[in-house]
């Protein structure tokens, strides 16, 4: 009844756990990783910037290749792009996705691909002109994607995302409930820097891919204790799944990171974390205090039976009696 009533209070909050294992675990949490976009930040980037690299080509043309592959992927960040854009989409054949990279496909019979920062330099695109026109962007704490061939980069758009106002306070709390938060993002380290500074969040990790994030997730594990991650994207799913419990954003996240998920916070406010925290305690303080009471009350009745003082009123009092005390006292947890 304890763990039910605690289910059931934490519902009515919009967090739904999967199983009363993960209510009661949650109050030994030590650390809680966090995804950026959509956990922390807003998850609705916009479009402040797009800038052709080399101002020979016609930025209607570029911006018509940046919206045509954006269109195609329901990554945040490429939908900020397409929406930010007016020009009319093309065609695109051969599309993919490459996770924790960015999208390329095939228009008018030539390669391109919208890339992030980790990607351009993997595809040995980089320069130290584009190097110092990216650090701008990126100490500004925008997220910069790339437009590119399969010669060079192309055009340069940078995606400013704002920090959620419930998320500093959400961090403040974990840190007063002493649980370690650190920010797990595919961002590139200077934005990922910047929305943690914001937050008060001093770990931050950038450039990860979802297998970086699945081994971060192992080694705060044993520097640290119980981990907890919290996201909301595909790329955060094997994370999830790694984690001692995994926390999924339920309004703007994926299915497939609710499925990997312990615990789906409805309504995307990370303020619903330390409040889990509080109530995985309150529900352990209740259990004890109902095994103490219900062995209690049958230790006195098992002493007066022995010292021949017991009567039958006794033994019903000290089955049924102990009995409706310990589902009274569970159910006191439905009153928050």
């Amino acid at each position: 009844v304890t763990v039910v009533s605690g289910l059931a209070a934490g519902a009515r909050q919009g967090i739904l756990i999967k199983g009363g294992v993960y209510l009661e675990d949650a109050r030994k949490i030590k650390a809680v990783a966090l995804d950026k976009t959509g956990t922390i930040t807003e998850g609705k980037p916009k479009l402040v910037a797009f800038e052709p690299v080399d101002t020979g080509l016609d930025q209607r043309v570029l911006e018509g290749l940046a919206k045509s592959l954006a269109g195609r992927s329901d990554h945040p960040v490429s939908k900020a792009i397409a929406e930010g854009l007016s020009t009319a989409d093309q065609e695109v054949g051969e599309f993919q996705a490459v996770a924790g990279r960015g999208v390329q496909g095939v228009i008018g019979n030539h390669s391109y691909a919208l890339a992030n920062h980790r990607w351009i330099e993997e595809r040995g695109q980089c320069s130290a002109e584009l190097e110092a026109r990216l650090a701008v962007h990126e100490e500004a704490g925008r997220t910069v994607t790339l437009l590119a061939n399969s010669e060079r980069v192309m055009a340069i758009c940078a995606v400013a995302d704002t920090i959620k106002p419930s998320s500093a306070q959400a961090v403040a709390d974990l840190k007063s409930l002493g649980v370690t938060p650190v920010m797990l993002t595919g961002d590139n380290i200077a934005t990922a820097r910047t929305v943690g500074s914001q937050a008060g969040i001093a770990e931050v990790r950038g450039n990860l891919l979802p297998e970086d994030k699945l081994q971060a997730i192992g080694e705060l594990q044993q520097r640290l204790g119980i981990t907890a991650m919290t996201g909301d994207g595909i790329n955060d799913a094997p994370a999830l799944a790694k984690a001692d419990i995994g926390f999924a954003m339920g309004a703007a996240g994926t299915d497939t990171a609710m499925e990997a998920a312990d615990v789906v916070v409805m309504n995307d406010d990370l303020r619903r974390l330390p409040e889990l925290l509080r109530l995985s305690r309150r529900v352990h303080g209740v259990l004890w205090q109902n095994i103490a009471l219900a062995l209690g009350i049958k230790a006195v009745f098992l002493v007066l039976a022995v010292a021949g003082g017991a009567t039958m009123w006794m033994a019903v009092f000290a089955d049924m009696g102990a009995s409706l005390m310990v589902v009274a006292n569970g159910l006191r947890l439905l009153r928050r």
